[in-house]
């Protein structure tokens, strides 16, 4: 069974929704701004045809079932201010991977915390993922941060995982298991 369309997750300041091509003009502001894409596998958007571009492949993702992406979006003015894939859906070993991006001018404030906390409350408990893993560059150090700060563990390193943007690159894996998903909010 394919990854289920996720309509809508809500946090308190956020929304989680679909991802749609009248979202591309708020999105160039996070995807067009090299700070944000420095560590993520894909180019910084210099046009409204690289968004496009971009929608199309995920809209394919999409299609097969293995992915959803999604717009993070505040409640207050409904403005696309970042982006939270789940995708990699592996339906035999109940898992997922997570991927995100923020738009810079709403660093700092705790938001995509929340959006990983409600995407992967969301996941957990309504599809049923039983893992969830994330990997991320080392020298990303914010990233690394706010994994283990939402509840993933540091499992490991794999040496020049991933080639982009024209060099090889180390990445951690972390990942997060129901049980400890769960125990945590339990604790909280």
């Amino acid at each position: 069974m394919p990854l289920p369309t996720i309509a809508r997750i809500e946090s308190r300041r956020l929304a989680l929704r679909p991802v749609n091509a009248g979202d591309l003009p708020d999105l160039i502001a996070v995807n067009g701004d090299p700070e944000v894409t420095q560590f993520l596998p894909y180019a910084t958007w210099q046009s409204p045809q690289d968004g496009e571009a971009w929608l199309a492949r995920l809209e394919a993702r999409g299609a097969t079932g293995t992915g959803r992406q999604l717009v993070v979006v505040r409640r207050s003015d409904s403005r696309a201010i970042g982006t939270l894939l789940l995708f990699r859906h592996d339906e035999g070993s109940a898992r997922i991977e997570l991927g995100y991006a923020l738009g810079r001018a709403h660093w700092r404030q705790g938001i995509m915390r929340e959006a990983i906390e409600a995407a992967c409350s969301h996941a957990f408990e309504a599809l049923g993922i039983r893992r969830i893993e994330a990997e991320v560059n080392p020298d990303n150090v914010a990233s690394c941060t706010l994994l283990t700060r939402v509840g993933f563990v540091l499992e490991g390193a794999l040496r020049k995982r991933w080639v982009a943007k024209g060099a090889a690159y180390d990445t951690n894996v972390y990942g997060c298991l129901v049980d400890e998903w769960l125990a945590g909010r339990a604790a909280r």
